[in-house]
């Protein structure tokens, strides 16, 4: 059975998820332990997408089954009932960030038809290319970066040092953020969570970065790809090796330094839903908020076959969410 024919309101039983997690990870947020910011979130995402009417498999996750309490791969969500679906989960984009109090750390969840994502498997870091529709026809990820640059600038009808790059900023890719120097573009540096920085580079109104450039995780890159293929833009991708083990191991699979992963190669059709929820401020989204006896969470959900993005402000009440019998620790329940 197809998305396309499963409860048209999936992408709102999605969110469900995330915002779970934001609200139950949110209570760590600055306290330094990014191991219990990911635990709370993951056992909130687990339990609420354990309620939905599907038969997921989780396709992108955090490892192995044996690395509990993590949303691990091939583990079976839902009811057991609906449509059968792969699911790419990051319960929190950005548990640095949201340990440390920073800005930018979101939770994310996609949804596509079976066999329709990309797995990364021992492929651990992808170099990336993104930017948003009006730009998403001539981008290129073999051409030089001057090249793609000016590409998007022109698309845009913006001079070049007004276009914005945003990277995430590790020594991996110093040389290609002094080749963004050279062309006189701005750059955008952040410390963790490229799943939002992507995004920035895809809204119509109020987008923060023309270009998403620069080596991160592969399982953020197929998630990113379900968003991407919802809003429009285009996303390409070549695999980065940390080492002769990594050159390796991929040959087994058939990709080489010179394999290019096509927005199409990363999710297959159009079918796909996203869902994000706030953790932490960001351009993307506001953070949870908590407030006395309620907890403000701001979401936004896409359909890759509609193109249509909805944007969720949602105010929860942790105490009468107990009474209907959530096992969710959200803490204060006033």
């Amino acid at each position: 059975m197809s998305l396309f024919a499963s409860d048209k309101n999936l992408a709102l039983e999605l969110v469900r998820g995330t915002e779970a997690a934001v609200m139950a990870s949110g209570r760590w947020m600055g306290r330094g332990d990014k191991n219990e910011v990911d635990r709370a979130a993951v056992e909130a995402m687990r339990y609420m997408l354990n309620t939905v009417s599907m038969r997921g498999t989780v396709v992108i996750g955090e490892g192995e089954k044996d690395e509990a309490p993590m949303l691990f791969n091939g583990e079976k969500l839902g009811t057991g009932e609906g449509p059968e679906i792969d699911i790419a989960v990051d319960p929190i984009d950005g548990t640095r960030l949201m340990a440390n109090g920073l800005s930018g750390a979101i939770s994310v969840v996609a949804a596509a038809d079976h066999d329709a994502l990309f797995s990364p498997g021992n492929l651990f870091y992808l170099d990336k290319i993104v930017t948003g529709p009006d730009a998403a026809d001539f981008i290129d990820i073999d051409a030089p970066v001057h090249v793609n640059i000016r590409r998007v600038a022109k698309a845009k009808n913006k001079a070049v040092d007004d276009v914005t790059v945003v990277m995430l900023n590790r020594p991996r890719n110093e040389a290609l953020r002094e080749e963004v120097c050279k062309v006189g573009a701005r750059i955008r540096l952040i410390p963790d969570g490229d799943i939002a920085g992507a995004l920035t580079t895809c809204w119509a109104n109020g987008s923060t970065a023309d270009l998403l450039l620069g080596s991160g995780g592969s399982p953020e890159a197929v998630i990113t790809a379900c968003a991407i293929k919802c809003l429009g833009g285009n996303m390409q991708c070549k695999p980065y090796f940390r080492n002769e083990e990594d050159e390796e191991n991929a040959k087994g699979r058939g990709i080489d330094r010179h394999t290019v992963l096509e927005l199409d190669d990363l999710v297959k059709g159009d079918n796909v839903f996203f869902a994000a929820t706030g953790a932490s401020d960001g351009d993307l989204l506001k953070g949870v908020a908590y407030r006395g006896a309620h907890i403000h969470t701001w979401s936004l959900c896409m359909r890759g076959k509609s193109g249509t993005v909805r944007y969720i402000e949602a105010v929860h009440s942790p105490k009468k969410l107990s009474l209907l019998g959530s096992a969710i620790d959200y803490g204060s329940r006033h």
